[in-house]
C-alpha cells in the first residue's frame, strides 16, 4: 500500500514528496518543476461550474459529467440536444453531445432498466437514488499525446471535479471502451471515479472520432470541430498520411470514401493502450498540481501519495490490464477490468474448464475469433435456438430479406466445403456448432442474429486486419472501403449534416456514423456490405468474399487451405499482407504479469462480442499460470449479462439480460475499499443474476433482487478457482 503523505502538510512545511526524495543533497538543487509528460502538449483548460441544468441548444453551463444535461437530460426518453448552427456546432456543444451520446451508448438509460435507481448521476456513492440532477463541477484538461511524427495524436482529457479531496487524494484511469473517443469511459470510469472525489484520467488511447474525409482533405480537431487538413495543423486528431496526388489518384478511382483514425492512422494504437493510459496518468498528476501547486510546494501530489485505480471495461478494461503489466514504477494500486478483450500470446500451458468439463476453444486472439465469426455468424444466426423471436432495430435476420441473405450465405459456405449438410436448417446447425467449438458458447447462440444484424462482425473484420497490418486509407486491403451510403447501399459525398457532428455522434467505428463498411469488388459495383453480391457465388450474401479475404488475412491460407500467394483474388489477399496482419497482432498481446496488483475482471457470460472463453476466463487461467502463487487476481462472472448494455432498453434484450455495468461499478467499490480500508476483496464467483422478464419491449422494472451482490462468502457452486492449470468456472 502507498505511503500517504498528506500534501496539505507538506504545502505547510513548505515541501513536497519530490523535495523530501532530495533531503540532504547540495542546497544548489534546484526546485522540482510541474512539467508535462515528454511528447505531451496541451490544448485547454476549462472549469465547468454546472451551476444550472440546460436544455437543448440553450444550457448555458456544462458539467464534467453530463455536459450541463444532467440525468433528467441523459434518460431514453429525452431528446439529443440540437446545436445553434447544425453544419457549425461550437466545440463546446459538441463535447456536451459527445458526453450525451457516450454516456447512452454505455449503459442502459431506460428508467425501467435501472438508470436513475441502481445506477446514474443521480445515484449517490452508496448506491442511494437521490433526487437530484447529478452535475459535478471541476475543471478538466486536455491534452494530446504525439510522436516525433505528428502522427500518434492521442487525446487525453483529465477531469478534477470540485470535490476532490487533497487529503486523500486518488485518481481512476479509464480508457475508452471500444473504438470511442476520449469521452469513451464517461458512463463507467469516469462517474465512478467524480462521484467519489477521485481526478479521472481520460484518453482514446489512438482511437476516436478521428474521420478524414479523402474528397475533400477535412478532418476532425481534438475539440471535434472540423476544418481542412491544413487549418488544422497540429490541432487534427487525424489525417491519412497520403500525398495530395495519390490522394487524388485514388479519389478518381474510388470517390466519397472517408478514413478513421483506428484503422488507418498506421500506428497499430492497441500495442500502447497500456503505456497510452499511463501516460494519461502522469498527465493527470500534472494536472493535480497544476490545479493545486503553488510555490512553496510545486508538486503536493506524486504517485507515492496518489491512489490509483485503473478501472475501464471492453477495449478500456484490455487496457487497464495492458497498463497494470507494464507499470514497473508502482504506479497503479489496483485494477478492474471488465468484459476486456485480451490478446493472447498463446493457448498452451493453460486451460478453461466449464461445469468440470474441458474447453475447446479459449485464448484466440480479436482478429483471429472475430473474422472467424465474420464467416459463420450469418448463417449459424438461422439455426434452430439460435434465433430471438422478437423483432428489434438490432434483430433484423429475422426480416425476410436478409433472412435470404443469411440462407445464401450458408449454400455459399456449403459450396466452398466450409459447412456440411443438404439443406439451410443442417448447413446453419453446422456453423453454429463450429462457433461453439470457437470460443462461444450456449449462452451466446440467440446473440449471433442481433450482432450480425448490427454489422459488429463486418466492422472489425474490416477494421482490426488495416490496423494491425498498419495498412494506408487507399490500400483497400480485400477490396474494402468505408464511405457513407445511400439508401441502397451504394457510396456517397458524406453529407456536410453527417461530418459536423460526427465527433459527438460516432463512436469511432464504421457504425454509419457516417462512415460505413463498403466491398469495392460486389458484383454491379461497390456496395454497403450487408447488400453486397459475392464475385465467386453471384448473389448477395453479406459478402461472402470479403469476409473470407479477411479471414485469411488472419490464417495465412484460404479458404481452400492453400497457402497465399503474391496474387490476390477476391476471396484472397497477398502473402505480404497476410504476414502483415500476423506481425501486429504479435505486437498487442498480454503478458498475464499484473505485478501481484490486485485485480478484478468482471464479465458477462452471455457475451457473444468479447466471448469470455477467450478473454476474461482464459486471461485469469493464463494469468495464474504466469503469476502463480503471487497472483491477485479474482474473477467475477455474471449470469444473464452481455456485452452491450446499451442495448438493453431493446425487445428481448429487456426480458433476457441484466446490466452488467451493476457490477462493474460495484467490483470498483470493492476495489476502492480493499485499497483504502485493507477489506478483502471478494472471492472468484459466478454471480447468478435474474433477468427480468415479462413480454419484449415491455419487461418489468428491474429491481435489487435481479442483481445480487457479489459475495464475500459464495456458495460452493458457485466459486471459481483452479484446476490444475485451469480455471474452474461452474455452470
Amino acid at each position: 500500500m502507498k505511503m500517504n503523505l498528506h500534501p496539505l502538510t507538506l504545502a505547510a512545511l513548505g515541501l513536497s514528496a519530490v523535495a523530501l526524495a532530495g533531503c540532504g543533497s547540495d542546497d544548489d538543487t534546484p526546485p522540482p518543476v510541474n512539467a508535462l509528460p515528454a511528447n505531451v502538449t496541451q490544448q485547454s483548460v476549462t472549469d465547468y461550474p454546472a451551476t444550472t441544468v440546460g436544455s437543448g441548444s440553450t444550457a448555458a453551463t456544462q458539467d464534467l459529467l453530463t455536459g450541463g444535461l444532467g440525468k433528467s437530460g441523459l434518460i431514453l426518453t429525452a431528446p439529443t440536444p440540437t446545436y445553434a448552427d447544425p453544419l457549425n456546432p461550437t466545440a463546446a456543444e459538441l463535447r456536451r453531445n459527445a458526453l450525451f451520446s457516450n454516456y447512452r451508448g454505455l449503459v442502459d438509460v431506460s428508467a425501467a432498466g435501472g438508470y436513475g435507481t441502481l445506477y446514474g448521476p443521480n445515484v449517490d456513492v452508496t448506491g442511494q437514488a437521490t433526487t437530484g440532477e447529478g452535475l459535478i463541477p471541476g475543471r478538466e484538461y486536455v491534452a494530446v499525446l504525439d510522436n516525433a511524427g505528428g502522427t500518434k495524436r492521442v487525446a487525453i482529457a483529465v477531469q478534477i471535479p470540485d470535490t476532490f479531496n487533497q487529503s486523500a487524494p486518488c485518481l481512476v484511469l479509464g480508457p475508452s471502451s471500444g473504438s470511442r473517443g476520449v469521452y469513451g469511459a464517461i458512463a463507467t470510469s469516469a462517474e465512478w471515479g467524480l462521484k467519489h472525489g477521485c481526478a479521472v484520467a481520460l484518453t482514446d488511447a489512438g482511437k476516436g472520432m478521428g474521420l478524414y474525409d479523402m474528397s475533400d482533405d477535412t478532418v476532425t480537431r481534438i475539440d471535434g470541430t472540423r476544418v481542412t487538413r491544413a487549418a488544422a495543423g497540429a490541432t487534427s486528431s487525424f489525417a491519412a498520411a497520403v500525398t495530395d496526388t495519390a490522394r487524388a489518384t485514388y479519389n478518381a478511382l474510388w470517390p466519397n470514401r472517408l478514413s478513421l483514425k483506428q484503422a488507418h492512422s498506421q500506428q497499430n494504437a492497441e500495442k500502447d493502450w497500456g503505456s497510452d493510459t499511463l501516460v494519461a496518468a502522469a498527465y493527470a498528476l500534472y494536472a493535480l498540481n497544476d490545479r493545486y501547486g503553488n510555490a512553496a510546494a510545486p508538486l503536493p501530489f506524486t504517485a507515492a501519495n496518489t491512489l490509483v485505480i485503473a478501472g475501464s471495461v471492453s477495449n478500456g478494461g484490455a487496457a487497464v490490464l495492458r497498463a497494470a503489466e507494464a507499470d514497473s514504477t508502482g504506479l497503479i494500486d489496483g485494477v478492474v477490468a471488465g468484459e476486456p478483450v485480451t490478446e493472447l500470446p498463446t493457448t498452451t500451458g493453460y486451460g478453461v474448464q466449464f461445469g468440470g468439463v474441458a474447453v475447446i476453444g479459449y485464448g484466440k486472439k480479436l482478429g483471429d475469433f472475430t473474422t472467424f465469426g465474420n464467416v459463420y455468424q450469418p448463417c449459424a444466426a438461422l439455426a434452430v435456438g439460435a434465433a430471438m423471436a422478437e423483432s428489434s432495430t438490432f434483430n433484423y435476420l429475422v426480416a425476410t430479406a436478409q433472412t435470404g441473405k443469411a440462407a445464401a450465405r450458408c449454400t455459399g459456405l456449403a459450396a466452398k466445403g466450409l459447412v456440411s449438410g443438404a439443406d439451410t436448417a443442417a448447413q446453419s446447425a453446422d456453423a453454429l456448432a463450429k462457433l461453439r467449438a470457437y470460443g462461444w458458447t450456449a449462452d451466446n447462440d440467440q446473440m449471433h442474429n442481433a450482432h450480425y444484424a448490427l454489422g459488429n462482425g463486418p466492422i472489425l473484420s474490416a477494421m482490426y486486419p488495416m490496423m494491425y497490418g498498419r495498412f494506408s486509407a487507399i490500400d483497400n486491403l480485400c477490396n474494402t472501403s468505408f464511405a457513407q451510403v445511400d439508401a441502397g447501399g451504394n457510396p456517397i459525398a458524406a453529407l456536410a449534416t453527417s461530418k459536423a457532428p460526427s465527433f459527438a455522434t460516432g463512436n469511432g467505428t464504421a457504425n454509419g456514423s457516417p462512415a460505413s463498411v463498403v466491398y469495392n469488388d460486389s458484383v454491379g459495383g461497390a456496395k454497403l456490405w450487408s447488400v453486397a453480391t459475392s464475385v465467386s457465388t453471384g448473389v448477395q450474401d453479406f459478402g461472402l468474399d470479403n469476409a473470407l479475404c479477411q479471414r485469411a488475412l488472419v490464417t495465412g491460407v484460404d479458404e481452400t487451405g492453400a497457402a497465399l500467394t503474391a496474387t490476390a483474388t477476391s476471396t484472397r489477399p497477398t502473402a505480404a499482407q497476410a504476414a502483415a496482419v500476423q506481425a501486429g497482432m504479435a505486437e498487442v498481446v498480454v503478458n498475464g504479469n499484473l505485478r501481484a496488483k490486485p485485480a478484478l475482471v468482471v464479465a458477462g457470460r452471455s457475451d457473444a462480442l468479447v466471448p469470455v472463453n477467450n478473454n476474461a476466463r482464459a486471461y485469469v487461467a493464463f494469468n495464474k499460470t504466469v503469476e502463480a502463487a503471487a497472483s491477485k487476481l479474482g474473477y467475477i462472472e455474471v449470469a444473464n449479462a452481455q456485452h452491450f448494455d446499451g442495448f438493453l432498453s431493446f425487445a428481448g434484450f429487456d426480458t433476457r439480460f441484466v446490466p452488467l455495468h451493476v457490477y462493474f461499478n460495484r467490483a470498483m467499490d470493492a476495489m476502492y475499499a480493499h485499497l483504502k480500508t485493507g477489506a478483502a476483496l471478494p472471492p472468484s464467483q459466478v454471480v447468478r443474476a435474474t433477468p427480468r422478464g415479462g413480454l419484449p419491449g415491455a419487461a418489468p422494472a428491474i429491481t435489487a433482487g435481479n442483481v445480487p451482490a457479489i459475495s464475500a462468502t459464495p456458495l460452493v457452486a458457485d466459486q471459481i478457482g483452479f484446476s490444475g492449470t485451469s480455471v474452474a468456472v461452474p455452470n
